[in-house]
């Protein structure tokens, strides 16, 4: 007996998939649909003997009338060879007996057993469905974002509480520890979501983010101050390479951009946090404290969050958790979905059955080039001058005339925000590779403007308008593309087997150059002027946008899988 199972939502759609299942010859044939306006094409592999031998069945024309379609999809079905009765048969003309419906067929099932769904309506639940759970993730998002911002306005307060006021360098520790312990979590949270999951990781990432914010808070010497900061650190380079991984993988395609991009938002949303949670600290130098103890609240809201969050469908499945990864589906997009999705992912098992990759396989020939790709974008991200731009922000307003740092912060906080909220409007619309050109060629544009206020005679005295200008300008474009884009675009173009420590390795590259930046930074501008500096941050713009043209794939509206099978082929 055979059966027949399709998930499909629209036949104009671009992809679905066929399974069909003939228990007599203990045989299961999986086969691809790719429809395109030339044709339709269905790949077939064969687990008869345990051994995945994908091949090309054929291509036949698609015809504007669905008839044509049906007989074309039956033709090409019977090449299969696979002896389907009358009634299986009959139920591959059925499921394209309408345009407007998605249809499908469970495993197993019967001619009686067709259903009709409304595409629309599929599409809007499994959408809203899934953003409870990236709600959760973003907790660590913010979480991220203040901790890094915090610091900002409370150092001159805990420094005098401290005892270090006049000592520069164990301030420097202060506030460079948490981007050391950022590294070590970027690199750890990768294994640590391989082996545990993407949930059980969040929960454990709660314990270093919660314990150091105590600390922080509590504090009464610098070493209790710094193991804390280290610790938080710790938590929040974990959450920078778990969350757009979690998200990446529960999003549906059609969303994935908009909701990918949503991380950065809230990243700039917990920068905003701190600096509001700042303002107290005039009247009350000891706020300084329940502004770092402020930030146990969300950690333990996340790790309740994921207790209540549905695992990754896609880490459930590589597992080989075959129930579990149907649950969580349901979960997430709702039981109508279940079929499609489960063949998407066994349609992507035909071409990754191997083991997860050890971090050796990051730098092998097969690999390399790929997880380049990552760990350039977040170099050319930090190389840019992002850091620099914020931290010269408050001098370049008061030159300008805007002598409150609260106002010049917000200033360039609000722009931060705002930019990003329109990435991610944008970003499945006009595609991940397009803003990130249009991204870093504006931040050219912004950073030869600040070099010539800086330099030019002629200008000065526009000086300080154009100086607020370019400012406002490069951190709009940063937030268009260079800053939500690498951390969404990394989960999609590396392999289901890489995808945790690939993206681990990208962010600890990230956190690196941001520490050595943070390092150095000042050194280089003393030498060679702050203007100087600002060209070389403008030129290597124009280098990032010469190497995303040649080197970076667009992703915008195909799945992981769709990716990670166009990639290796």
């Amino acid at each position: 007996m055979a059966s027949l199972c399709y998930g499909f939502n629209d036949w104009r759609q671009l992809s679905a998939v066929i399974l069909i299942k003939v228990d007599a010859k203990a045989i299961e044939m999986q086969s691809v649909v790719a429809v395109s306006k030339g044709g339709l094409t269905i790949s077939t592999s064969s687990t008869a003997t345990g051994i995945r031998n994908p091949r090309r069945i054929g291509r036949v024309s698609l015809m504007s009338e669905r008839q044509g379609f049906c007989s074309g999809a039956r033709k090409v079905v019977s090449e299969l060879n696979l002896g389907l009765g009358p009634v299986e048969m009959a139920n591959v003309q059925g499921i394209f007996r309408s345009r407007d419906r998605a249809r499908y067929i469970p495993v197993h099932a019967s001619s009686g057993d067709l259903e009709d769904v409304p595409s629309s309506k599929l599409e809007k639940k499994s959408s809203a469905s899934v953003l409870p759970y990236v709600a959760v993730a973003c907790l660590g998002a913010i979480l991220f974002g203040y901790h890094l911002g915090v610091v900002n306005g409370a150092l001159e307060y805990l420094a005098k509480d401290l005892g270090i006021a006049e000592n520069t360098v164990l301030q420097g520790w202060i506030v460079s520890t948490s981007l050391a312990g950022a590294t070590v979590g970027s690199f750890t949270g990768g294994a640590l979501a391989d082996k545990f999951g993407r949930t059980k990781t969040f929960i454990l990432d709660s314990i270093p983010l919660a314990i150091g914010t105590f600390l922080s808070a509590t504090s009464q010497d610098v070493r209790t101050m710094i193991i804390g900061r280290l610790l938080a650190g710790v938590g929040i380079g974990i959450s920078s390479a778990l969350v757009p991984l979690y998200i990446s993988e529960i999003s549906p395609t059609e969303i994935r951009g908009a909701l990918g991009s949503i991380n950065q938002l809230f990243i700039c949303i917990g920068i905003l946090v701190a600096l509001v949670a700042g303002l107290p600290l005039a009247g009350n130098p000891a706020w300084w404290r329940s502004m770092f103890g402020i930030a146990v609240i969300p950690s333990i809201l996340l790790a309740l969050g994921m207790l209540f969050s549905p695992e990754s469908p896609r880490w459930l499945f590589q597992q080989g958790k075959i129930t579990e990864a149907e649950t969580a589906i349901k979960r997430l997009y709702g039981k109508e979905k279940v079929a499609e999705i489960m063949l998407e992912l066994k349609a992507g098992s035909v071409s990754s059955t191997e083991p997860d990759a050890n971090w050796l396989d990051l730098f092998s020939k097969r690999y390399w080039k790929v997880v380049s790709v990552g760990a350039a974008l977040f170099l050319f991200q930090q190389l840019a001058g992002i850091n620099a731009v914020v931290y010269y922000s408050t001098s370049v307003f008061r030159k300008a005339g805007i002598t409150s740092d609260v106002a010049a912060s917000a200033l360039v906080g609000a722009a931060n925000v705002f930019g990003t909220a329109i990435a991610s409007s944008l970003m499945d619309k006009k595609g991940r590779k397009s803003l990130l050109v249009t991204s870093f060629t504006g931040m050219a544009a912004s950073m030869l403007l600040l070099s010539l206020s800086a330099s030019w005679k002629a200008l000065a005295p526009y000086a300080g308008t154009l100086a607020v200008a370019g400012t406002v300008l490069y951190v709009l474009s940063f937030s268009l593309g260079a800053g939500p884009v690498p951390a969404l675009l990394l989960p999609e173009i590396f392999a289901s087997r890489i995808r945790a420590k690939a993206v681990s390795l990208s962010l600890g590259m990230h956190w690196v150059s941001n520490f050595v930046i943070g390092l150095y930074f000042l050194s280089v501008v003393n030498k060679f002027g702050i203007s100087a500096v600002y060209l070389g941050f403008s030129s290597v713009c124009v280098l990032a946008v010469l190497y995303i043209l040649g080197n970076v794939v667009e992703t915008k509206g195909r799945s992981l899988e769709e990716i990670e099978r166009a990639l290796s082929s």
